[in-house]
């Protein structure tokens, strides 16, 4: 394999190695249950609405790597790397359906925010809605990566482009990661308004 081929799989296997964050936070944290109709019952349902959401994100976010992983281990077998452009941009079409699983997590989250509910709730849900922003922002930069092996499968012109993007998704999966611990600590810290159900896998 030639000095350029490796090169370009150094690059691919980034995308593999990254850390995915399939589970997000475990967020079968919910709310102590409340009486019906008031805030805390309300938080709890714009919680569980967060969950659905986030789990569809987690089973796009997999597939789409999957197949990105597929793409890459053909082009290590020797596959010319421009018959994998049709694999690469069906990875990127489901990571963007996972990202906008993830936006539509967001959305229950800052409602609770609104809510009469005890501070350490809304702090919550700010930091999981931080956390969130800051992985939409990694994933849609991780889009661009693979939009840029379909025009240029084996980054012969867009190699430096592409070692700046990864450096941009490390980045933001890294603040995604931090504030999904904070979110976890907040939660950890105040077990007289949040209790654990079935952790998320």
């Amino acid at each position: 394999m030639c000095l350029k081929e490796g090169r370009l799989l150094s690059l691919m296997v980034h995308i593999v190695n990254r850390k995915a964050l399939l589970v997000v936070i475990p967020l079968a944290l919910l709310l102590a249950a409340g009486c019906s109709g008031d805030p805390r019952e309300r938080a709890n349902e714009a919680i569980e609405e967060a969950n659905d959401s986030i789990q569809e994100h987690n089973e796009l976010f997999e597939q789409a790597r999957n197949t990105y992983e597929e793409a890459r281990e053909a082009i290590e077998a020797g596959d010319d790397p421009a018959a994998e452009s049709g694999r690469i941009a069906e990875a990127r079409t489901t990571l963007g359906e996972a990202r906008d699983s993830l936006e539509e997590a967001r959305e229950p989250l800052e409602e609770v925010q609104e809510l009469e509910v005890e501070d350490p709730v809304r702090e919550y849900a700010a930091a999981l809605s931080e956390a969130m922003e800051a992985q939409v922002s990694a994933e849609n930069r991780e889009m661009e990566f693979y939009e840029l092996l379909e025009e240029d499968p084996a980054l012969e012109e867009s190699r430096e482009q592409a070692g700046e993007i990864l450096s941009e998704v490390d980045e933001g999966y890294d603040e995604a990661e931090t504030a999904y611990g904070r979110a976890q600590e907040i939660a950890d810290s105040n077990p007289e308004v949040m209790s654990p159900e079935t952790p998320a896998q």
